[in-house]
């Protein structure tokens, strides 16, 4: 019994002396993984086109005391450390007092610089810890393109999600070693540089331009608050690259305090919630029409004031007071947002016809802008259309879109023909080949035609977004809103205005959508028209875009 108490005895000597001589199980490689840590990486900052700094992280330091190590009592601990932290002596002294606990925490957001100046006292009795925050510098600018970060449970939204690995990319992994209590191991194979100061990722440009997002948040929440509206959108695009200018929902909400919004508050519902556009949608059926070469800009259609389709009276809205206006031309029809001239073009065409060309302008389909949470809308497909659906379609109740999604389509037109994909992402030359998509879907003379019909519709007619200087080629639109539930309609409207300028050479496409607006006369022309005309006065300046009337002062 004792030899075997011996043997085991010596067994154990033996492999303790292979573990720590010989490394048998790779101790020591597992306790250097133990210590080694990554360098932290900052995200990189957001910025608008302009380099105009949206979102930053900001690196705070929490200051902890240990008691157990203390080397000076803690009135004197708190006279050293008071005029660093800016905090009273007494107040300090009661905090240092508390020697029953292990760690006391003794101030929250301390800058860097703050904390190597109290670091060169050598106070060992002080440890600290790095916390990260991302701030918006700009408030509630742009918040609903921005989103929100939480460092802590790395959870995000908006282009902050979109965008994660550009924001956290860097080219090189930083590691190091630590000791027990937290502080770095400097060998030879550590760069000081490296170490001393903070890995960030990559700078992220967006196509926005902060004082157009200004502008239109501004007239947005003085619209909003004047209907009573829940809520209004506009977007602001360059027809000729996709670049948006501005997407402003009102009312926006502050992501340096994102905890204190519901998700409803938060979505981004410009490209998220779908609804029936309405007459800006005749814009829409008549390139439809042009593109199945069923009409051109001299058509003359007989408006009849009234017509019944499948179960469904249509009246245009101005019948009780001027009757069936007779043969119109596609002026009148844009004009007088005729639902009977618009029914009829879309009868010209076959359900498959008219539904191809739908989705050539990208309804029923995601636009691709550079965001989460995207609506693909609602398109029914042609099996399941009856004629009073495909009626509907013609004056906008037939389809439910998105705002991105009729911005995008309109563009098209300004755009002489060529459909682009909407971004709020500045690409370089190289990633818009991949990312950015550009096809064809309309002559450019069809283009040119539409566009002529609508600023003249806007010219006749006594359309409150008229400009002095500049031609515009635009609709307005009113459409019921859908029951929650998803059946019928409630009393509710949709009021927005839809349009692009100077309209002989377009330089923007401006659309406005206001839910719910209150009060009487509620229409597109009351109320999306003159948030309209206060938007686009101002993009004339901030863009600083040629006139294109000739005008006699």
């Amino acid at each position: 019994m004792q030899s075997l108490i011996y043997i085991a005895c010596a067994a154990l000597v033996l492999y303790l002396f292979l573990l720590q001589v010989f490394d048998i199980r790779h101790c020591k490689q597992k306790a250097k993984s133990q210590r080694t840590s990554k360098m932290y990486v900052l995200r990189g900052e957001i910025v608008d086109r302009y380099g105009f700094k949206l979102a930053a992280d900001k690196t705070t330091f929490i200051l902890y005391a240990h008691p157990n190590y203390y080397d000076y009592p803690p009135e004197k601990l708190a006279e050293i450390l008071a005029p660093y932290l800016k905090m009273s002596v007494s107040e300090l002294t009661k905090k240092l007092s508390q020697t029953n606990k292990k760690i006391i925490t003794v101030k929250k957001d301390l800058d860097r610089k703050t904390v190597q100046e109290i670091k060169k006292k050598g106070l060992r009795e002080l440890s600290y810890e790095v916390k990260n925050k991302r701030v918006y510098p700009q408030g509630t600018l742009a918040s609903h393109v921005l989103g929100f970060y939480n460092p802590n449970a790395d959870t995000a939204g908006g282009i902050e999600y979109k965008a994660k690995d550009y924001l956290e990319y860097v080219d090189r992994t930083i590691t190091y070693e630590k000791s027990a209590n937290g502080d770095i191991i400097y060998n030879i194979s550590v760069d000081p540089a490296d170490v001393s100061a903070p890995v960030k990722g990559k700078t992220l440009t967006l196509t926005i331009d902060s004082a157009v997002q200004h502008v239109c948040e501004k007239y947005l929440l003085k619209t909003i608050q004047k209907f009573h509206a829940p809520r209004a959108a506009a977007i602001v695009m360059e027809p000729s690259s996709g670049e948006i200018l501005a997407l402003a929902v009102a009312p926006n909400y502050d992501p340096n305090q994102y905890a204190k919004y519901t998700m409803q508050e938060m979505k981004n519902w410009a490209i998220t919630d779908v609804y029936p556009p309405g007459s800006t949608f005749k814009i829409i059926t008549v390139a439809c029409g042009f593109m199945n070469k069923k009409i051109n800009k001299y058509t003359k259609i007989n408006d009849t004031g009234k017509m019944k389709i499948g179960w469904w009276d249509v009246v245009n809205y101005d019948y009780k007071t001027k009757g069936a206006p007779g043969m119109i031309d596609l002026v009148y029809l844009f004009e007088h947002s005729s639902n009977i001239g618009s029914i009829k073009i879309s009868q010209m065409m076959t359900d498959k016809e008219f539904y191809d060309s739908l989705k050539l302008f990208n309804f029923g389909e995601k636009t691709g802008i550079d965001l989460p949470g995207e609506s693909v809308g609602l398109l029914p497909a042609p099996k399941y259309w009856d004629v009073a659906t495909h009626g509907a379609m013609g004056y906008g109740y037939g389809a439910s879109v998105t705002a991105i999604q009729m911005v995008s389509a309109v563009s098209a037109i300004a755009n002489g023909g060529t459909w682009i994909t909407p971004h709020l992402i500045k690409y370089s030359p190289e990633e818009a080949e991949t990312k950015i998509v550009k096809r064809r879907i309309l002559e450019e003379q069809d283009a040119k035609d539409i566009t002529e019909l609508l600023v003249k519709s806007v010219e006749n007619g006594r359309n409150p977004a008229k400009m002095d200087d500049y031609y515009i080629a635009a609709k307005t639109g009113t459409s019921r809103k859908p029951n929650a539930n998803g059946t019928g309609y409630s009393n509710k409207l949709y009021a927005s205005m839809i349009g692009f300028f100077p309209a002989t050479n377009p330089k923007v496409v401006l659309y406005v959508v206001v839910d719910s607006p209150s009060g009487e006369g509620i229409w597109g022309s009351t109320v999306a028209a003159p948030v309209f005309k206060e938007i686009s006065t101002e993009l004339v300046r901030i863009l600083n875009l040629n006139p294109d009337k000739n005008t006699k002062k």
